[in-house]
């Protein structure tokens, strides 16, 4: 008897150049989920992917060329069926029986976004452990929530609420960011479970490269969080540049009994950016009012 649970259910799977793991976890979902729909994105592979899934049960969508990882997920998005959208990795990490895991909390606990939280020791370097520990640290802060795993690629959510977002979703990486702040800050509901991962296929190899993506994390998170919580930006900035000026002020009056223009010059930017934190919140609170009436 098949549970019910799983009827609308589809699983979007971003793809590139993932021929050697990619068919074994079709097959294994498959065999686990049998009434999902499995949507497969060839994000323009040079492999044979999307020869090898020409036999298996599930449905590829392919690009003409690879168009980035955020992308293959708005566009596998844009085309589930199901009320529920799984999405996970091709590389091998992630396994169906975790998946399973997830959407029988998912289901039980009634949220909008259950993430899978890899542990720190299975990040796959001293260098990202720490990358993803400071980025998950700035996530919370920005949200005002605990986020235990800002860029785990494995997660279930609802697809009605999932393609709200889609506009703001680089075509890049990192769309768990983006999503999971986003979420955050709309006020919906956002879990955490840990999950276990395998280690990456020697097959495949990590699309990451960690000083370029790491400042793209960082613009995303500051972009998500100034759109969706801006005094959480610049009233900081704000108070920073208070700060230098009132020690710069201090300095010159007491050593040269006098004012100056650079503390004056700071003085103002304070002020400015703070009024610029003040206007954008009061967009933000507009925008949010008028999409409630949406």
């Amino acid at each position: 008897m098949t549970d019910p649970q799983l009827q609308q259910l589809s699983i979007v799977i971003p793809a590139r150049n993932e021929a050697g793991t990619l068919p074994g976890l079709v097959s294994e979902l498959a065999n686990q989920f049998p009434d999902a729909e499995i949507l497969v994105v060839n994000d323009g592979s040079t492999d044979d992917t999307a020869q090898r899934l020409a036999d298996l049960p599930c449905r590829v969508i392919s690009n003409p060329y690879s168009m980035g990882n955020g992308a293959a997920i708005k566009r596998g998005a844009r085309e589930a069926k199901g009320d529920v959208l799984a999405l996970m990795d091709a590389d091998g990490q992630h396994r169906p029986d975790q998946l399973m895991r997830l959407l029988n909390t998912f289901h039980s606990a009634d949220y909008d976004l259950l993430v899978g939280a890899r542990r720190p020791e299975h990040h796959a370097s001293p260098w990202r452990r720490a990358a993803n520990n400071f980025f998950n640290r700035l996530a919370s802060w920005m949200t005002g929530q605990r986020v235990l795993d800002l860029t785990s690629g494995l997660r279930v959510t609802r697809t009605e609420r999932f393609r709200e977002f889609l506009y703001l979703l680089p075509n890049g990486f990192s769309y768990p960011t983006t999503s999971t702040m986003a979420f955050f800050r709309s006020g919906y509901t956002v879990g955490y479970q840990e999950i276990e991962v395998e280690q990456r296929s020697a097959d495949a190899s990590s699309h990451i490269r960690p000083l370029q993506d790491g400042m793209r994390f960082l613009i995303i998170i500051l972009r998500i969080g100034s759109l969706y919580s801006p005094l959480k930006l610049f009233l900081p900035v704000s108070a920073l540049l208070f700060a230098i000026a009132s020690v710069l002020y201090g300095y010159t009056f007491f050593t040269a009994g006098r004012f100056t223009n650079m503390s004056a010059l700071l003085y103002t930017n304070s002020l400015l950016t703070f009024m610029i934190g003040m206007v954008s919140e009061q967009i933000t609170t507009l925008m949010f009012a008028r999409r409630s009436r949406d």
